[in-house]
């Protein structure tokens, strides 16, 4: 296997993750626009924001363990063509039964993310795994928080049918780009499927390191989730009545924060994963206090976005180098079962946000974003001294899943 990622391999496959996962939340700032395109009642809207969620789990479940089994080249170019017909039909869908199909079809195949960052996980050197890793990932949240920007736009514009035809055609583009300019995943044939998916729930059972990260990924996205599923709702109210586009010009100070962490893979590189991980929620955390000051005043608002964004990406990056480092012959199927709990964690965020703010307000939406934050954090510290114990004790008899804990055990 070819060991290296070039600087423009590694920018490809985070416009990959960026397009693909924008499959998935392109639906949200044209929601109405699609609902009224498509003839369905305000009611029911729910169910096109859904379907895309719905097969991006059923893939995560059913699909990323192939990246363990399967040339990983060929598995990232089949997902992007498949990914590109979901968006295709959904661009061209006479009514909203069809165009819940092409976006459950879109979400199912969007899973090219996962296997995207276990290709690079498994084509990277030691010493540059968790800045390729950062990188990488760093296109996902540009795709969550950039195509609101950029869905917004062509839905006032051209229609919103319009952002799934672009889509589309990125996908078949990136696939046609992936195919010339990787190398071969050529690797000795993996286990069979049945028994990936079966390591899946031992994972959970059985890996203190992985439940730990997952747990933290559930309520890390579950307050990702609260602000970015329930901000339309405040700024779209008085005092500041925002329409869509300007509410999507939000996701730029989203982005600059998720994009300042693309640091933590060299942080996590040299050793400081954990360190960084609860510094990250530390500020994940106070970021709320910022967030939930929008009464008179925008500025720390913004200032609270790009620290919970920045808090997000750090966070994400450095469980992700932890898992591929304790995994590395597995790390399609743990970087799969890992993103489930920040699936279903996101989709959490989402429900209780809206139904906070539509009992109490927005601030009581900002509590329950501020009570997952610190419930990552109690996750983390629990986790940090348990680290610390078996370090002092017992060195290097528990450390299996803790990579660097080993490596600190030897030196």
């Amino acid at each position: 296997m070819v060991i290296g990622i070039t600087r423009s391999q590694r920018w490809v496959l985070a416009l990959v993750c960026a397009v693909a996962v924008s499959t998935i939340y392109a639906i949200q700032p044209v929601l109405e626009a699609a609902g009224t395109s498509l003839g369905w009642p305000p009611e029911s809207l729910g169910g096109l924001v859904a379907a895309g969620q719905i097969g991006y789990f059923a893939g995560l479940v059913l699909l990323v363990p192939l990246a363990d089994m399967m040339n990983r080249r060929r598995l990232i170019t089949v997902h992007l063509v498949l990914t590109a017909t979901g968006a295709a039909v959904a661009a061209v869908a006479p009514n909203g039964a069809v165009a819940v199909i092409g976006l459950a079809v879109a979400g199912l195949f969007a899973v090219v993310v996962q296997v995207t960052v276990a290709y690079v996980a498994a084509h990277s050197t030691p010493e540059e795994r968790g800045r390729n890793i950062g990188a990488v990932t760093s296109g996902v949240v540009l795709g969550i928080l950039g195509v609101r920007i950029v869905a917004g736009v062509l839905g006032d514009t051209v229609g919103w049918r319009a952002v799934y035809a672009v889509l589309a055609a990125l996908c078949l583009a990136l696939a046609l780009t992936v195919h010339r300019i990787l190398p071969l995943d050529n690797r000795i044939r993996g286990p069979r499927y049945t028994q990936v998916l079966a390591s899946m729930g031992r994972l959970a059972r059985t890996d203190r390191l992985f439940l730990n990260r997952g747990l933290i990924a559930f309520f890390v996205f579950a307050s990702f989730g609260t602000l970015w599923s329930g901000l339309a709702l405040p700024l779209g109210a008085e005092p500041w009545n925002f329409g869509a586009t300007q509410i999507g010009l939000f996701g730029l100070a989203g982005l600059a924060g998720a994009l300042g962490a693309a640091r933590a893979g060299r942080w996590a590189d040299a050793g400081r994963a954990q360190a960084i991980t609860g510094f990250a929620l530390a500020l994940l955390v106070g970021s709320w206090l910022l967030i939930a000051r929008t009464e008179s005043t925008l500025w720390l608002l913004l200032a609270g976005i790009v620290l919970l964004d920045f808090a997000v990406q750090a966070v994400h990056v450095s469980s992700q180098h932890l898992l591929t480092e304790a995994h590395q012959q597995r790390a399609g199927t743990v970087i799969g079962a890992y993103m489930a709990f920040y699936s279903l964690g996101s989709a959490v965020g989402a429900l209780t946000t809206t139904w906070a703010y539509g009992t109490w307000g927005w601030a009581a939406s900002c509590w329950v974003g501020a009570a997952y934050a610190l419930s990552a954090l109690a996750l983390w510290g629990v986790d940090a001294a348990h680290s610390s114990r078996t370090l002092v004790d017992n060195c290097g008899a528990e450390t299996d899943g803790y990579p660097q804990l080993s490596r600190t055990c030897q030196e």
